[in-house]
């Protein structure tokens, strides 16, 4: 029972954290405008993986998508990828969860086949939100940079240069989904071992003894060594009629005794 919940648990867990990463991705504030130096302005534009919006006063926003792509940063492009990849897996792992899960019978699946399944998912589980994490950190690394500098810039008398920007929604939003898929990646990975059958963990092994350590002869009572030489020859079938009656067992008349 408990590794089905941990299943679940980490099924459920790992769907909001891919989710997450399609929201952030989507969204449009990843970056926005610093309004300290001026809280009251007319416009407010804010960016994000796609496209660029200007929002005014009157409530009137106009966005703008990035029309090229070779323009960009390469910070920039690294961090679409990023995001892609995550979502890619994430779906990906959800698909592979689905059969994997201990409540759903399909079939004659065995256990051990899913095990396999849920492992497979939780370490797509934990890739994509490794991914989600460093791309939103990427992003979030380029806005300080940006953000000091045009600080410094300010500082120095060039106040309109450039507007200065600050951490979005979309930023919290991917890091939140990210652990989320990082963590139902884990608890994949823990209800896999709940999965594998009790016979498959531990394998018999079978001795065999070798036939020339022991061997048995026909003899009563006699038991030889394989490497002892054979120092008895036959000699007939009369020595054996003898060596039958020294031994005290019972023989029988010929048809010469009666004559």
């Amino acid at each position: 029972m408990s590794t089905t919940i941990c299943q679940v648990m980490g099924f459920i867990v790992s769907s909001l954290g891919v989710a997450g990463c399609i929201v952030s991705t989507a969204m449009d504030m990843w970056s926005t405008q610093d309004l300290y130096d001026n809280p009251v302005t007319a416009v407010f534009q804010y960016q994000g993986l796609w496209r660029s919006c200007v929002r005014q006063s009157s409530g009137f926003t106009e966005c703008r998508p990035y029309f090229t792509i070779l323009g960009l940063p390469a910070m920039f492009q690294a961090v679409r990828a990023l995001m892609i990849v995550g979502i890619v897996l994430g779906i990906l792992g959800l698909l592979v969860c689905i059969f994997a899960l201990k409540c759903i019978r399909i079939g004659n699946m065995e256990d051990s086949a899913k095990a396999n399944m849920t492992l497979t998912s939780g370490i797509m589980f934990i890739v994509a939100g490794l991914c989600a994490i460093t791309g939103v950190s990427v992003f979030a690394n380029m806005l300080v940079t940006n953000f000091w500098m045009s600080t410094a810039n300010m500082y120095q008398g060039m106040q309109n240069v450039q507007n200065r920007y600050t951490f979005g929604s979309a930023l919290f939003v991917g890091w939140v989904a990210g652990g989320l898929a990082l963590v139902g990646g884990i608890m994949m990975c823990l209800a896999c071992r709940g999965l594998i059958p009790e016979e498959s963990r531990y394998k018999a092994v079978s001795y065999n003894a070798s036939g020339r350590n022991i061997s048995y002869r026909t003899g009563p009572y006699k038991v030889g060594s394989g490497y002892e030489p054979e120092t008895k020859t036959r000699k007939g079938a009369g020595y054996e009629e003898a060596a039958r009656s020294e031994d005290g067992r019972r023989s029988y008349p010929s048809k010469y005794d009666y004559v």
